[in-house]
């Protein structure tokens, strides 16, 4: 082998090492970051990231109302700002909903006080938006390093990982994909992460509504039923007044 491939070979071992211990959802490297819960009941979380954006959050919200069910939506506090109606719908039908950041923008994690402000003004955003004090966060793109889980603590917020429905969801292949490999991740005490916006700008998430449906429907012939992740992990979703 030459040294050429050698040097490559080794690069790519340390990107898979850096991106499991910085951000897969199964590293617990830094700190507790609960990705499922541990239970033999056929119980799942459905959670929504980057949002609102609508319609598209509007129309998963209405599929969950016919369905029955309370989901998690983690929300960037730029959108809150943008959709403030369908954030106080979202907490109004009994969903939970947490801090996913102000702007979910990646630089930002370079800067370690820049992301902390930014979730602290999230937090006072959603409060004044919805009423309530989120007691849940998740780094956008489950990013994490020394210290981002311990800063969630310190305002009072537990962090909540998961498992993305589909690596490539973000460039909407078709919700039948979707759904196919979203239904082949869960397991009892899975929690699934689906995206109803695109990072804080909003974006086409069309084929994720149809996904959603087409998830619950086979989840649902298969026994389970759906629970927000504060009911799944056994922890406050709300922080007291």
């Amino acid at each position: 082998m030459t040294a050429a491939l050698v040097a490559l070979a080794a690069l790519a071992l340390l990107g898979g090492a850096a991106y499991f211990l910085l951000m897969s959802p199964f590293s617990q490297v830094f700190g507790a970051y609960p990705y499922r819960a541990r239970t033999r009941d056929r119980v799942v979380a459905l959670t929504f990231d980057d949002g609102p954006n609508e319609p598209y959050t509007s129309e998963i919200l209405d599929y969950l109302e016919q369905q029955r069910i309370r989901a998690t939506f983690f929300q960037v506090g730029r959108c809150v700002e943008r959709h403030p109606d369908t954030a106080r719908r979202i907490a109004a039908a009994g969903h939970t909903v947490g801090n996913h950041s102000l702007t979910h923008r990646f630089d930002t994690y370079l800067k370690p006080r820049a992301f902390e402000a930014e979730v602290a003004v999230t937090q006072e955003i959603l409060t004044r938006t919805i009423g309530r004090t989120p007691a849940l966060a998740r780094s956008p793109w489950l990013w994490r390093r020394p210290g981002v889980l311990r800063m969630f603590r310190r305002h009072d917020l537990n962090p909540v990982a998961g498992e993305f429905c589909h690596a490539l969801e973000v460039f909407q292949p078709s919700g039948t994909r979707l759904a196919r490999r979203a239904v082949a991740k869960t397991k009892p005490g899975s929690i699934l992460i689906f995206h109803d916006g695109f990072d804080g700008h909003g974006g086409d998430r069309s084929q994720t509504v149809r996904a959603v449906r087409l998830t619950v429907e086979a989840l649902s012939a298969q026994g389970y039923r759906f629970v927000t992740v504060d009911e799944l992990l056994g922890v406050p979703a709300w922080r007291e007044a």
